[in-house]
């Protein structure tokens, strides 16, 4: 019996048009390119959902293509001083048109949020570039045919770096407002409130603050991002376990996992070695995409080019096939 039919489920209903008369299928999706800020970069929810899509999928191959970007927005915006005045936030918008035309999604999975309010309070200005970025993102993907799926932001915690917040009412924000998370908290509910529209949207957001605060009822240091916003493995299993949920993944082993690789250790009896190959391959393959793309953030790792990381791809698509073929 398969584990895991909820990732075929994820997948098709992002490229399942409504109209009855259109009726594509997975077996069209080859490429699935991931955006978004840091945490899309960091990539272990990435790797958990491609890790997983292989132990219901062994034979197909689906390049599933990290090109987050640390500090970027969908918004447009950022805020006075940013990194120390050394460069403004970039955004999707300026690179987005290149990546469209390189990589040749067929589908996007789109995490944005978490630096688009600037780290302020919240504005009706700033919220409404936020959905003028969605909104721009997913009109640009529908004019090459890519079908977009949103994940909402994940939360902004103040506990552990409290000292260094800011209270509401200032003119300027050098260091985080206290509150952030409530901007969030409203980026998130537009974003799940867009499903009435057709959006395909899974929400990570307010079950993250479930957890957080059922966590602190255990331990009232307990954290998932030491600075308040890079969240750890467990932050980003989180992630990958919504869409699993979403999509109906065994409930029991979705509770007791603790981490991507105990989940997939649960699933398929390699499946802690199938993350780790995935996760080394997608480190090798994310840096080549964003170098080949282009972009405007300083301090990126250069990567190999496109071509050498392809071949690098493929060398490993040998041992990720054989171990996701073991029963």
């Amino acid at each position: 019996m398969k584990p895991l039919p909820i990732l075929a489920a994820l997948f098709l209903a992002a490229i399942t048009a409504t109209s009855a008369a259109d009726k594509p299928n997975l077996d069209g999706v080859r490429r699935i390119v991931f955006l978004g800020d840091s945490i899309t970069y960091g990539g272990a929810y990435v790797d958990i959902l491609e890790a997983a899509f292989r132990v219901e999928h062994p034979d197909r191959a689906v390049e599933f293509i990290n090109i987050g970007l640390p500090s970027e927005t969908v918004s447009g915006l950022s805020e006075p001083g940013h990194a120390g005045g050394a460069f403004p936030r970039p955004t999707v918008h300026e690179r987005l048109d290149r990546v469209l035309a390189k990589a040749k999604p067929d589908l996007i999975v789109a995490c944005y949020g978490m630096n688009c309010g600037m780290y302020y309070p919240f504005s009706e200005e700033r919220f409404a570039k936020y959905r003028e970025g969605m909104e721009l993102l997913r009109k640009k993907a529908a004019a090459i045919g890519a079908k977009v799926v949103h994940i909402t932001p994940p939360v902004f915690d103040p506990m552990p770096i409290k000292a260094r917040l800011l209270p509401a009412g200032l003119p300027e924000y050098k260091q985080p407002f206290e509150g952030y998370n409530t901007v969030l908290d409203r980026y998130s509910e537009w974003l799940v409130s867009q499903r009435a529209q057709g959006w395909l949207v899974f929400d990570a957001h307010f079950p993250m603050a479930k957890f957080i605060a059922a966590e602190r009822e255990r331990d009232p240091a307990f954290k998932l991002a030491g600075d308040g916003v890079h969240i750890n493995a467990t932050g980003h299993w989180l992630i990958a376990r919504e869409v699993l949920r979403a999509f109906k993944a065994p409930e029991d082993k979705l509770a007791e996992a603790k981490d991507g690789a105990g989940f997939l250790a649960s699933v398929h009896p390699r499946g802690a070695e199938l993350l780790k190959l995935i996760a080394q391959r997608q480190g090798i393959v994310k840096d080549a995409w964003l170098n080949e793309c282009g972009h405007l953030r300083p301090g990126m790792k250069k990567g190999v080019p496109v071509a050498e990381a392809k071949e690098k791809w493929t060398e490993l698509e040998a041992k990720i096939a054989e171990v996701a073929k073991a029963k």
